[in-house]
């Protein structure tokens, strides 16, 4: 037990610290998501200033604050509260047996660093995108879910509003995603990180966004926000375009609906008025059926 508890001491604790490291510039600064995800976010709002895509909204749009308030909370807080138990379970599996390399299907460690990030790439969006119809499909996990589904006006930070609980599904999966790599993650995962961010925050963002062609392979704006309708079409009642960063999925299993993009439609869902509008009565929300 004494092993588990110095483990999460430590994870904890070197968490905290890279976190203030952070905030004080004192980490390379291609390795600072706190500052890099406040570029982005900066950069993204003043898109949506200058080419809003409905212009009747505005530049506060609501629930502003709060959706930021969860970029930080999501990102970092918790994440720093977080970081022990996730270290506990990775002794436990390692005394257990289970290694990094026991689900492996392939190992990229010897392939080019490009061919390396844009793997890593595919295969984590995957597994993000599979988890995220979980999300809709079972009732327990959506109740979760609906946290994020209850933004009203589409913003970029409406990107990381999301249940803490989360985190703790897409956590694990992320890391079954790289152990099939071989227990590999590249050096260069944060190029992959950044990139990922940028575009979840654009297909949120008050920016009409369709990407031509190239909407067949990435998310963009309109396709997403059509996956936040309230009133799903018919036929489509466990939801429709799942795409994290990538749209390709959905146009293969066939989970793709874009009638329109005038950016007009309802947001939200059906049994909405119950749901706790503040931070703290969304934080324990759906332990329990309502």
């Amino acid at each position: 037990m004494e092993n588990y508890l110095n483990s999460f001491k430590e994870a904890f604790l070197g968490t905290l610290d890279w976190t203030i490291e952070s905030i004080l510039f004192e980490v390379p600064w291609y390795t600072n998501y706190f500052w890099g995800l406040i570029a982005i976010s900066v950069a993204v709002w003043i898109l949506e200033m200058v080419f809003p895509w409905r212009k009747d909204q505005s530049i506060f749009r609501r629930d502003f604050w709060l959706d930021g308030f969860y970029m930080f909370f999501n990102f970092f807080i918790f994440a720093i509260v977080i970081s022990g138990v996730y270290k506990m379970i990775e002794v436990l599996f390692f005394d257990l047996g289970i290694t990094a390399k026991s689900l492996a299907l392939i190992d990229i460690s010897d392939w080019p660093k490009w061919s390396q990030l844009l793997v890593f790439f595919v295969v984590i969006d995957f597994v993000q995108w599979f988890t995220h119809v979980l999300l809709h499909r079972y009732e327990f996990l959506w109740r979760f879910h609906k946290v994020h589904h209850s933004v009203k006006e589409m913003g970029f930070a409406a990107h990381l509003r999301y249940h803490w609980m989360e985190n703790i599904l897409y956590k694990p999966l992320k890391v079954f995603g790289v152990m099939i790599l071989g227990g590999f993650e590249p050096e260069q995962a944060f190029i992959v990180h950044f990139i990922a961010i940028t575009i979840g925050h654009l297909n949120h963002a008050n920016i009409k966004i369709t990407w031509g062609p190239l909407k067949y392979i990435f998310n963009n704006s309109v396709m997403h926000l059509y996956h936040h309708i309230k009133e799903l079409p018919e036929g489509r009642n466990r939801g429709i375009n799942f795409g994290i960063s990538l749209s390709i999925w959905d146009y293969i299993f066939g989970t793709d609906h874009v009638p329109e993009d005038s950016g007009t439609i309802e947001l939200g869902f059906p049994d909405e008025e119950s749901f706790p509008k503040g931070f703290f009565g969304q934080l324990g929300y759906g332990f329990f059926k309502k």
